[in-house]
């Protein structure tokens, strides 16, 4: 089964490597330098910049709708050969909303609040940012299952950097 695999920035080389990675996901603050893995190809990097916040703050950049279309584009067009690598700063909150939500996108038959208890499960320090999941909910259609579903889990425990974890995706694309 493919996975999308969730870790924060300190682990990105190791973690693509030892999961055999070929596509990854940065959320993260613009402006702030990621070194893409070698084993990423530069065309299946996708960024996503956006401060972790909730709602506007001046100076930051609060997720929008468009950041998660774009996301969900490039989620879809991931061939699920192998893993894809997600992460953020943490490994906290946008990181863990984009699986989520791309565990969401890619199995619409997967129920909401078992899949955020899953992710609660499998990461205790998850925190998923709720702005990127109410986005999300709105743009898949499921009227808000998705925010209630995250509201239920609650905050994770505090942390500096995430418990890494590893979510099973359907089946790979044909």
């Amino acid at each position: 089964m493919p996975r999308i695999h969730v870790c924060a920035l300190n682990h990105i080389d190791t973690t693509a490597q030892a999961i055999g990675a070929r596509s990854m996901v940065t959320l993260i603050n613009p402006d702030y330098p990621v070194e893409r893995p070698l084993v990423i190809a530069p065309h299946r990097h996708h960024r996503v910049n956006i401060s972790d916040i909730l709602e506007p703050i001046e100076g930051h950049v609060a997720p929008g709708a468009h950041h998660v279309e774009n996301f969900l584009q490039f989620v879809r067009d991931w061939d699920r050969l192998h893993p894809m690598l997600i992460h953020c700063y943490a490994g906290v909150s946008r990181s863990t909303a984009a699986a989520y939500i791309a565990a969401c996108a890619l199995a619409p038959e997967r129920d909401e609040r078992q899949t955020a208890q899953l992710l609660r499960h499998l990461s205790p320090t998850a925190t998923p940012n709720l702005l990127l999941v109410r986005h999300a909910d709105a743009i898949l259609g499921r009227d808000q299952r998705m925010v209630r579903a995250i509201e239920a889990i609650g905050r994770g425990e505090e942390c500096a950097e995430g418990v890494p974890f590893a979510l099973e995706i359907g089946r790979a694309k044909v």
